[in-house]
């Protein structure tokens, strides 16, 4: 919190650091409304009889504590934690002395807001000319293929590709690490940075000879 700006001058119900631990309960109980996720992670404190007389705030003072927040603090909180941690016992993790990383893409939906909108854009809608009805973010993240633990990650609107992303993530590669990807993601201008890391790589790649990619197309 001090690094990033956000220690507290005076004594507040929602602490910087409580709203820490808060953001990252939502997404464990991802389903649960802001209300029910803290009720989630006081719960222990209050059996132990810790609380004192603190009580849970209003949805309205959550809301207004995130954005006091920021994203600054999850930024480097990530940035510092998000470390290989399989060995060469955990299954999966290595192969032939490499540890084994893999580069994919997704998207999720997020509130249908004007300022979610601007910022992410919206998706074509498949059935016509109108847009889908949510904002999507898009992202594209380097994970350790054992453990699923996410390395790295950028994020950017819908209209940004997955390949430009992954583009991004060489600065997480290095030597003694095999990158995996998709048929998706090929070409020497992507493979090539991370080449320059000291990582190799390995992707799959269309067979072009299959029938099935030489089909006619009616006009």
């Amino acid at each position: 919190m001090a690094a990033c700006g956000r220690a507290e001058q005076r004594r507040r119900l929602l602490p910087a650091r409580l709203v820490v631990y808060f953001v990252l309960a939502l997404a464990l109980f991802s389903p649960a409304p802001y209300l029910e996720v803290m009720r989630h992670l006081v719960e222990g404190l209050r059996g132990q009889g810790l609380l004192g007389e603190w009580h849970i705030p209003a949805k309205s003072s959550l809301f207004r504590a995130r954005q006091r927040l920021g994203s600054e603090p999850l930024r480097v909180l990530f940035a510092t934690t998000a470390k290989p941690m399989g060995t060469e016992a955990t299954p999966g993790c290595f192969w032939r002395g490499l540890r084994l990383l893999a580069v994919d893409g997704t998207c999720w939906d997020v509130a249908d807001s004007a300022a979610n909108e601007a910022a992410f854009g919206r998706p074509g809608n498949s059935r016509g000319t109108d847009k889908s009805s949510f904002p999507q973010v898009r992202m594209a993240c380097l994970i350790e293929v054992g453990t699923h633990l996410v390395l790295d990650a950028e994020l950017a609107g819908c209209r940004t590709g997955e390949v430009t992303l992954v583009g991004r993530l060489p600065r997480s590669c290095g030597p003694g690490e095999l990158v995996l990807a998709d048929r998706e993601f090929l070409g020497v201008p992507l493979w090539r940075p991370f080449a320059d890391s000291g990582a190799d790589a390995a992707g799959r790649v269309l067979d072009l000879s299959h029938p099935r990619r030489h089909r006619s197309r009616a006009p």
